[in-house]
This record gives structure tokens, C-alpha cells and sequence, in this order.
């Protein structure tokens, strides 16, 4: 659905890249679904698309969990949203869960309209969501063998 397909489409460019050691998921899941997909993962980079309308159509946003936290509900599993979601997985299954879960979120225009197109602002987000990832990923990688060498 039009803006809506931004995450799929960012995931599906990395996974292009063919990096050796980056799994990429297309999944339209959410709430306590999202959970089988990232275990056993050491990190996870969730993208999506946001609505908020507080940001210009193909902003992209980097969130960490803890940006989540007021968000947390008490809400049925049917209801549960992705940062609850994370909060149960961390309770159920501390060890299956990554070490670190960030979020790449891109500001969308339009998520009612049918059509395999995006917008044009979030067409162009694209590349700078995937740069994003990478970033991330970089970021990531850094930490890990900064702490090994420790």
C-alpha cells in the first residue's frame, strides 16, 4: 500500500547488497509476531514507516528502544505494540532476544492508497534509510569488536 511498503523496500535494498553477514526479513508483522523473527539475532534494525505528521514526508528517524518507553502499554496480545512487544520478548526469552534493537522510521505520506508506488519524497528516502542501516550496522560492528579487544 503506496508509503506503507518503505520498510519492505529498504530491507529488500540491503539485502541487495549481499552483505555476509546481514540476514535481511520482509515481514508485514507487528505486536508479538515480530518476536520469532529477531531471535537469536545479537542485533536488530527494525524499518518502517511512521505517520506522525511532525515531520516532512520521507524524513528518516533512528530510534533506540529506550525512545519507546512511554509507549509501553498493558494492552491485550491481540493490541500489543512493537515496543511492548520487545518488552515481553525481553521478559519471556531475555537470551533469545538481540543485545540491540534500534528503529529506522520513515515518515510517510500515504499508507491508504492501493498502488505499488510510493510517493515521490518517500520514493527518494529510500537510499538514506538504507544509508541508515549501514550506519547503524557500522556502529554496531565498531562496539562489538571494541569490546572483544577489551
Amino acid at each position: 500500500m503506496c508509503d506503507d511498503a518503505v520498510g519492505l523496500r529498504v530491507s529488500q535494498a540491503i539485502e541487495d547488497m549481499h552483505l555476509g553477514d546481514v540476514d535481511c526479513h520482509q515481514e508485514a508483522v507487528g505486536g508479538l509476531d515480530i518476536l520469532p523473527v529477531i531471535h537469536g539475532y545479537k542485533m536488530a534494525i527494525i524499518v518502517d514507516a511512521i505517520m506522525t505528521g511532525e515531520y516532512g514526508p520521507g524524513t528518516v528517524l533512528i530510534f533506540s528502544e529506550e525512545d519507546f518507553d512511554s509507549k509501553i502499554n498493558e494492552a491485550a496480545s491481540h493490541d500489543v505494540n512493537l515496543p511492548t512487544a520487545i518488552r515481553i520478548g525481553r521478559q519471556m526469552d531475555p537470551g533469545l532476544m538481540p543485545q540491540v534493537i534500534k528503529y529506522i522510521a520513515i515518515e510517510v505520506q500515504d499508507i491508504k492508497t492501493m498502488t505499488e508506488t510510493m510517493t515521490p519524497e518517500v520514493e527518494e528516502a529510500v537510499p538514506s534509510a538504507c544509508r541508515a542501516v549501514l550506519h547503524l550496522m557500522d556502529e554496531f560492528r565498531k562496539q562489538a569488536s571494541s569490546s572483544r579487544s577489551s
